[in-house]
This record gives structure tokens, sequence and C-alpha cells, in this order.
């Protein structure tokens, strides 16, 4: 299949050569002409513009949108509205607020043009792992794609399969799903991500309450030193708090066990808050989402160990870097490029 791919990014390019990959042809664009350049070289087909993008593709088209959320991802949405055809699709894959789907799908409908939206989740490591795909458009916009959502899934892998899921949807055990009408795929992807907020958040602080640990046995006897990239390493086997996050510990402390390299402080993408928003209006208790959510704005003012674990995580699954103090925050909105597009 052949498909348009705006955004060339971390997971962008790596979107775009995981479906290469697979055989599909990829047209790919980003305003940094050495991200399409290196595309270029893994075998895509590169675009100077959007427009070059569009005219390059065979209709009916498909265009991936993979950039940060807000003006950036607008922009090239209501530049490609401009350009495409009825019976075109646009996908947004980035982290955009699920309201903004819904009001997209309805003005681009005007002009018959299809969108989809996908919550994808995978970070750097989608190229090798494969992504979680949550979508949300039509059933026909849908099942069109299923061949690129396919080849972007993981697939059944190694982990054991549900019992009792005979008569279900495959395409779930395969890693993706196809979670609703427009607006569904990222509000799915929302509470995702406000999970791993409250995950990530019990690690930082259990592994920060071993770490100070020493002094609780008293004077007169041994004290604990808790060696933590030895206990991240045997949790990782057999234990039931075991998961890719706490890999990604063990990764961390075994290279940096007091990550000295950093500070703490640590941002949020946006779904976090959204997500609690959501709760709130519904009237859902959120407790920990909320918690871990407020932990890191805390963080921002005074940082721990365990805010420097959070950092650690977010490093290493998404190649994030911790947020820099709004002082010395610089920002185009005009940008079109993958910098922001979050796992």
């Amino acid at each position: 299949m052949q498909i348009g791919i705006v955004g060339l990014g971390r997971m962008g390019g790596n979107i775009a050569r995981r479906l290469m990959a697979a055989g599909h042809s990829c047209i790919a664009y980003d305003r940094d002409p050495q991200q399409v350049d290196k595309l270029a070289a893994a075998g895509a087909e590169s675009a100077q513009d959007l427009a070059e993008l569009v005219a390059a593709l065979a209709p009916p088209r498909a265009v991936w949108v993979m950039l940060p959320a807000g003006d950036a991802t607008e922009t090239a949405i209501g530049s490609l509205s401009l350009l495409l055809s009825p019976g075109d699709i646009i996908i947004d894959g980035g982290n955009t607020f699920w309201e903004d789907d819904v009001r997209r799908a309805a003005q681009l409908a005007e002009s018959g043009i299809a969108y989809v939206d996908v919550g994808t989740s995978g970070g750097i490591w989608g190229l090798e792992r494969g992504y979680s795909l949550m979508i949300g458009g039509s059933p026909e916009s849908v099942a069109r794609l299923d061949p690129i959502f396919k080849a972007l899934a993981p697939g059944i892998g190694s982990a054991l399969r549900t019992m009792g899921r005979q008569n279900a949807d495959q395409r779930p055990e395969q890693g993706y799903v196809h979670a609703g009408p427009h607006g569904a795929g990222h509000f799915v992807k929302m509470v995702h991500n406000a999970i791993e907020y409250g995950m990530m958040q019990a690690f930082a602080e259990g592994f920060d309450i071993l770490r100070n640990a020493t002094g609780l046995a008293g004077q007169g006897v041994a004290q604990f030193q808790f060696n933590l990239a030895d206990i991240a390493e045997t949790w990782r086997r057999g234990s039931v708090v075991s998961s890719w996050l706490l890999d990604l510990i063990a990764d961390a402390l075994a290279k940096d066990g007091a990550l000295q390299h950093l500070e703490g402080q640590v941002d949020d993408s946006g779904e976090g808050r959204w997500a609690v928003s959501a709760a709130i209006k519904q009237g859902v208790p959120a407790n920990v989402l909320a918690a871990a959510l407020n932990a890191r704005f805390r963080s921002r003012h005074e940082h721990t160990f365990g805010d420097k674990l959070l950092s650690a995580m977010r490093e290493e699954f998404g190649g994030h870097r911790e947020a820099v103090p709004a002082s010395s925050q610089t920002a185009d909105k005009t940008v079109l490029a993958d910098t922001g597009a979050r796992q």
C-alpha cells in the first residue's frame, strides 16, 4: 500500500521504516531536509513540500501526520485539506486531544475527506517491537487502512494468548484495536498515558524508599545498603511487577546507578491533564492518576531520586529529555517537525 508520512522525527521516521520493511511504499516529508534525505536513503520517495507529497500519491490517498499535538498538527491538516480530494484519508498518529479529532473529522467530511485518529504507543522502540495502536474512525476507513495498521502492530509475539477470545475480534491480539468513532483512538491513548503516569510514579516512589532506607534499622545494627540495579534486575524475573517499564528501569540503573546525568524535572505531554479533566467531568475518582500528574508538576520545583527515575524511564522508552525551565524555552509554533510527538 502507498502512504504519505508527514513528520519524520523520533516516531514518524521509524513508522515509515517499519512500513517499508513490510513492503509498503512511503512518500516522506519533513520541514527538515536532512530527515527527508535519511528516509530517502532508506528507500522512501522524498517530497519537498506537502503539495509534492500529495501529487506523488495515487488516489485514493492516505496521509499519516506524525507531529506534535496542537498548532503543528492543526496547520499540517489544514494545509492537506486544501490539497487532498474526496475519498482521501488523513491519519493523525500523534497525541492529539480527542475533542480536536471530533471537530476535524466533521470539518474534513464537508470536503469528502475521511479522518482517522490513531493513538500510537511504542516510542523509539517501535521500529523493532512494533506499535500498539488505538484507532478511531469509521469502520470503512479503518478497514481500508488495515494493511498499514497490521504492519505497524507488534503481532502476537511472545505474549501468552488470552483464553476465551476464539470468537472475538482478532486485531487486538495483534496489538491494534478499532476503539470506536472519531476521537475514540486518542481518548483511549489519553487514558493509556495517564495509567502510564501512575505506574511510573509507583516505581519511582518505591525505588526512592529503597534508596533512602539507610538508618531505618537503628543504631548499632547492620544498615540497609540496597543495590537498586540488582533489585530491579531481580524483579524483572518472575515478580508480579515485572513489565517493560521495569526493564527500562533496570537498563537505566545499570548504566548509572545514581542517575547523576538527570536533574529530575519531569515533563508531561498533556494526556495526563486531559484524562484527569475527563475524570472530573464524569465524576470518576482518579486519585492515583491525579497524584502522579501533580508529582510531575512538583518535580519542576524540587527534585527527588524518584523524579530522576521518572526522567530516566521517559528517556529510555521515548528518547524524551528532561523538561527545560520555562525561562529558557523557545518555540516556533509554525514548525512542522516531529520533535514532540510522544509515545
